[in-house]
């Protein structure tokens, strides 16, 4: 079976499963729009929007209004493999927003998370 590029996946369908692996932990959607905020410099309304879009995740990324510098302070492992030695920066970037979503429903306090 052919490997699906997350980055053609629909916006609208990715987000609510970050949504959802942070609700079951007894985390929130706000709080999962304020790492993806930090992260992009889009604003909650705006990701509302993007998720009633066609919008694909990697222009999600490639869009983004202001791509937060600290963001490079997101190291460790996702799935296995170290985020800040993924060569592509696209997907470095997307697995950084895995990454922030992990921490969150890990249970780690919004200030750990941001990196502030």
């Amino acid at each position: 079976m052919p490997r699906t590029d997350v980055t053609q996946m629909p916006f609208s369908k990715l987000y609510p499963l970050l949504v959802s692996k942070v609700e079951k932990k007894g985390r929130t959607r706000e709080e999962v729009d304020q790492v993806t905020a930090w992260l992009t410099g889009y604003t909650p309304e705006e990701l509302a929007r993007l998720e009633q879009s066609d919008t694909s995740y990697g222009d999600f990324f490639r869009r983004a209004p202001a791509m937060n510098p600290n963001r490079t302070l997101v190291t460790g492992k996702i799935c296995g493999i170290r985020v800040e030695e993924i060569e592509d920066p696209l997907m470095r970037d997307i697995r950084r927003l895995d990454k922030l979503v992990d921490e969150l429903a890990k249970g780690r306090t919004m200030k750990q998370i941001l990196r502030t």
